[in-house]
């Protein structure tokens, strides 16, 4: 009776927990084309098919725009009705953190995959509509042994049950091997590739260490497109996008 009581009274406190949460802040100029190119990315995968719940994005090198991509592409699809969880699992080198301008202590990946943590302790709430966000935690000395662990597919398969969508950023491919590992309890990935900079080499490289973990390669973003001659083109802060977001089979 009394263990009985005890686990009434410890469910009652995870009833009423209140869940961590962080606001977001954006400093994206607002860009027609842009979102539009994010609604068709949103589309393409939507139709990739309804088994494709866990997509990784990933590219050849830094700087080529993954990680705005994953995280605009979380709010696109949070406000078509979507409940997506960003997942950042770049753990040597994250960039939401200051991207976002979050203020104050955040746990993460990291610290749960080497069990300092609980799941519900890094699982945040944001003030994009149906998104929510797992940041990637201090950098760890053994990222690859960490994602190689048991605790981040069983966290991706669990998760997957609670989400129509789990977005996962990770390290370039080019340098590490974090992506095609994460890829092997993926159901989809996408290579960002940056027009003019990624070789056609490269590229096919990339694509052939995704489709070794076993992870389905969904298609590519080609980003940072400059279209002149009488045709539109955009810069912000984040680079050129013009044409930006083009997806499609290799």
């Amino acid at each position: 009776m009394e263990q009985e009581r005890r686990s009434q009274r410890s469910d009652a406190r995870q009833q009423t927990r209140v869940r961590p949460s962080v606001t977001m802040v954006d400093q994206r100029k607002e860009n027609y084309h842009y979102e539009e190119a994010l609604k068709t990315l949103r589309t393409n995968i939507q139709f990739a098919g309804a088994e494709i719940t866990s997509i990784l994005v990933t590219s050849c090198y830094p700087n080529e725009g993954k990680s705005d991509i994953v995280s605009q592409l979380a709010k696109e699809m949070g406000k078509a009705g979507k409940k997506v969880l960003l997942l950042d699992a770049d753990i040597r080198k994250s960039a939401f953190i200051q991207r976002f301008q979050i203020e104050g202590e955040v746990k993460g990946l990291s610290q749960y995959l080497s069990g300092q943590v609980a799941v519900r302790d890094i699982l945040y709430t944001t003030n994009y509509e149906n998104v929510d966000i797992i940041f990637a935690g201090p950098v760890a000395p053994n990222p690859s042994e960490l994602l190689e662990g048991k605790l981040f597919a069983h966290l991706v398969e669990g998760l997957s049950q609670r989400y129509d969508y789990i977005l996962i950023d990770t390290p370039p491919m080019a340098s590490v091997i974090d992506a095609a590992i994460v890829g092997g309890v993926c159901d989809g990935a996408i290579l960002v590739i940056e027009d003019g900079t990624v070789g056609y080499r490269t590229a096919q490289k990339v694509k052939a260490q995704l489709e070794k973990s076993g992870s389905r390669v969904l298609g590519a973003v080609l980003n940072k497109v400059e279209m002149k001659k009488g045709k539109y083109y955009s810069y912000d802060k984040y680079g050129k996008y013009s044409k930006y977001g083009r997806y499609g089979k290799y």
